[in-house]
This record gives C-alpha cells, sequence and structure tokens, in this order.
C-alpha cells in the first residue's frame, strides 16, 4: 500500500467510476454546445483580490475558505473556489465583449478549491460546469440557462430536483432593501461575526442555515416587497419565460446564494435526496460584477451545476447510466501471432473502432478473462495455423458465435457487425 494518500476533503477518480463522471460532464456541455456557447479554460489560481473583489470579502468563501499562496515573487494568490469571476476575468483580457455580437456565451469545467468541513456532497476539491452569457441584460438569457440546466439533468435520468427562483433587486431598489433589513437585524441578539456580516452585507445572513439564527428571522423585512418596478416587471418576464418551456420551479423568496455578485435573478437546483447538502447547482443575474473587477459596465448572467453532487444525486434516484464500454473489439494472440494482432488492433484503432490486446505474453486461458473484463463485444482470436489460413476468429462474446474472417476482412466486418 502507498504511503501517500489524497488529501482530506479531496477524492480520486478511478475506473469504473470515473466514467460516470465524465458522462455527467458531457451531459450538463452537451445542450451548452448546441446552443451558442463556446469553451473556455482558466487557470487554476488567480489574483487574491479577483475574488475578494467579485465574490465578496463578507462571503465565506473569501474569508474563511480560500486557499491562498505567496509566490517567490511577492504575488497573492488563491487556488479558485468557483469559476464565474475567472472566465469574466479572462472573456475581459482577451477583449471577447469587443468583438461584437454580445453577449459572449461561454461553457466551463473544472476543479475548484474551498477550504470546508469534509462530509458527504462537500468537498475541499470538487469539480462543476457553468456557462456564462456575457454582455447582456435580457430576461430570456436568465430564462435560457435555467431551460439548458433542467434540460441537461434530465437527459441524465434526474427527476427528483427542484428548481428554486428569486429576485435579488438591482442598484436602484436593493439599496432601499438593505437599509430596511439591517434595521432589523440591530434588534436581534446575533454573535459577533453574524453582526459583522450583516454591516458588510445583510443579505448572506438570511442564507445562515443556523436554526438560531434563522428562527430569529421570521419577520423579517422581505426584497419581494421593495423590488423596483423594473425588477418586478424583468423577473416576471422571466418566470414567465421559464414556464411557457414548460420547466416548473419554486418560487423562494429567502433564496440569496453564498457570493455576493448577484442581481436580479437568483436561482437555485436542489435534490432532496442529498440530506443538508442538497444544493447540486445554482446560478443568476451578476450585472455589476465586471466594473467590480475593473471592467466595463457588462450586465450578465450564469450558472454552475456540480459534477460531484450530480453524480450523487442519480445515486440517490438509483439511476444507472448507459454507458457503452470502452472497448469494442480485444485481441488474443497466441504463439507467434502477437506482432500480426499488435498490428490488426492499430488498424482498428484508426478506423475508429475502440481496441485492445492482451499483455504480459499470457496464454488463452488468461487472455479471454482479460476479454471478458474489458466488455468488448468482440474477440478476435489467432495462433500459428490461423495466420497460416490468412484468417483469425471473431467471436461474438455476447453469443459465443466464432466464426473465421480472412485477416484483410477484419476491419470492414468488425465495422459492420458494430453498425
Amino acid at each position: 500500500m502507498s504511503t501517500f494518500q489524497a488529501p482530506k476533503g479531496t477524492y480520486d477518480l478511478l475506473p469504473p467510476r470515473s466514467a460516470t463522471f465524465l458522462a455527467v460532464r458531457e451531459a450538463i456541455s452537451a445542450p451548452l454546445k448546441n446552443s451558442g456557447y463556446g469553451y473556455v479554460e482558466t487557470p487554476g489560481f488567480e489574483n487574491v483580490e479577483l475574488f475578494s473583489r467579485g465574490v465578496g470579502e463578507s462571503t465565506d468563501i473569501v474569508s474563511k475558505e480560500m486557499y491562498t499562496l505567496t509566490t517567490k515573487g511577492g504575488d497573492q494568490l488563491a487556488l479558485r473556489p468557483e469559476g464565474t469571476a475567472s472566465v469574466l476575468r479572462a472573456a475581459l483580457q482577451g477583449n471577447l465583449h469587443k468583438l461584437g455580437g454580445l453577449p459572449v456565451k461561454l461553457w466551463y469545467s473544472g476543479s475548484y478549491y474551498r477550504y470546508e468541513r469534509a462530509q458527504a456532497g462537500r468537498y475541499r476539491h470538487f469539480s462543476q460546469v457553468g456557462a456564462e452569457a456575457i454582455g447582456a441584460e435580457d430576461p430570456a438569457l436568465d430564462a435560457e440557462l435555467i431551460i439548458l440546466a433542467d434540460q441537461a439533468y434530465r437527459s441524465l435520468g434526474l427527476r427528483n430536483f427542484r428548481i428554486l427562483l428569486n429576485s435579488l433587486g438591482d442598484k436602484e431598489c436593493r439599496p432601499v432593501y438593505r437599509e430596511a433589513l439591517q434595521a432589523f437585524l440591530r434588534g436581534l441578539d446575533l454573535d459577533a461575526e453574524t453582526v459583522r456580516r450583516a454591516e458588510i452585507n445583510p443579505l448572506r445572513v438570511l442564507d445562515d442555515k443556523r436554526a438560531d439564527v434563522q428562527k430569529q428571522l421570521v419577520g423579517a423585512p422581505m426584497l419581494r416587497d421593495y423590488l423596483c418596478d423594473a425588477c418586478k416587471a424583468y423577473h416576471e418576464e422571466v418566470r414567465a419565460l421559464v414556464t411557457a418551456a414548460g420547466v416548473a420551479f419554486e418560487d423562494d423568496e429567502k433564496l440569496v446564494r453564498g457570493l455576493d455578485y448577484y442581481t436580479r435573478t437568483t436561482f437555485e437546483f436542489v435534490h432532496d435526496g442529498l440530506g443538508s447538502q442538497s444544493a447540486v447547482g445554482g446560478g443568476g443575474r451578476y450585472d455589476g460584477l465586471s466594473e467590480m473587477i475593473g471592467g466595463p459596465a457588462l450586465p450578465s448572467v450564469g450558472w454552475a451545476l456540480g459534477v460531484d453532487r450530480t453524480v450523487l444525486a442519480l445515486e440517490a434516484e438509483g439511476v444507472e447510466l448507459d454507458i457503452p464500454s470502452a472497448t469494442s473489439v480485444f485481441a488474443v494472440a497466441l504463439g507467434a501471432a502477437k506482432p500480426v494482432l499488435f498490428g490488426l488492433v492499430t488498424e482498428l484503432r484508426r478506423a475508429g473502432v475502440a481496441a485492445d490486446i492482451s499483455y504480459g505474453g499470457k496464454g488463452l486461458k488468461g487472455a479471454m478473462k482479460d476479454a471478458n473484463r474489458s466488455g468488448a463485444r468482440f474477440a478476435v482470436v489467432a495462433g500459428d495455423r490461423d495466420l497460416e489460413e490468412g484468417v483469425v476468429q471473431l467471436k461474438d462474446m455476447q453469443s459465443g458465435e466464432q466464426t473465421p474472417v480472412a485477416l484483410a476482412d477484419v476491419v470492414a466486418t468488425v465495422q459492420a457487425r458494430l453498425a
């Protein structure tokens, strides 16, 4: 056994379970690729200021959970705790917003890092697929992203998830609500850290999961009562478009999300089979984030869906994905046939057929065990006598039927049978 183990709160993806994670990433990204979103990839670490400005110093992510480091040159860096700020920074640096045709529609997939108490569904290293539509203020974009996430989850076979929807207002109406909420919070019996948070960003207190805090929040002013006419109209249009698409959602007036940059539309995808870590993804509109990190005004909206929690949700529902075998043809070489079958395997691979061969000089019994373990549909078996006759034995691993096939015809025969 190795002396080293994966750090606490992290995990290794190993076959065969890793195939499920890949399938989930593909399913989530597929509707995005079909809707005008281009792929973006950013570094695993960024300048600390990018997150402290964008995500917000009052958030747990910045104040408690970021992994930070100082380089030999004295730069302050952080492992990325979320994707939106990094993607927006990359889009601005690449001047994508100046190329015309706003919004810039991007999708991404990667690992993120937060120092949290490790538990089921909450890791210090986790994987997300995200989408951002940058540079346009349009309820149809908000609705589009909600609908695409719903489509992705349903394509995986998930059914027991719910979509929570709220509006956080904008720079016109939220300050009025902020003052009313702060006045209410000042009358509560809160610990010093929560009092400090209430002064920096009181909406974050609404997101506090502690029962003693939630109990005191009964009767707190609701943001819906403070929305300006423009925000009300915007939110109603988002709701109408999502409803017209046949996507069900629940209005949740307490939904805040854990990041400071959200404005207007905010939403969350929750799965009741995951216990306390029920959120499998979420997002919203962040119209002021570009300016917060030094860019021009670029109203934007996006989401991130957790690959890890989506896999847990599939397991909670008992959904087994139909993942094709990684190998279609497995070659078993006997005697001096190894070089010939190795060449045949290479031909099959070049023709687009997933193929493998038994290694290590195993006999027929051991090599056929390898073939069975591979999940291949066909085995190609050949020994010295077969090669003298210019054939190989093509065995159907499902029916057990075995037929001789001319060596020159193997690739075409396999392709025809697999089709």
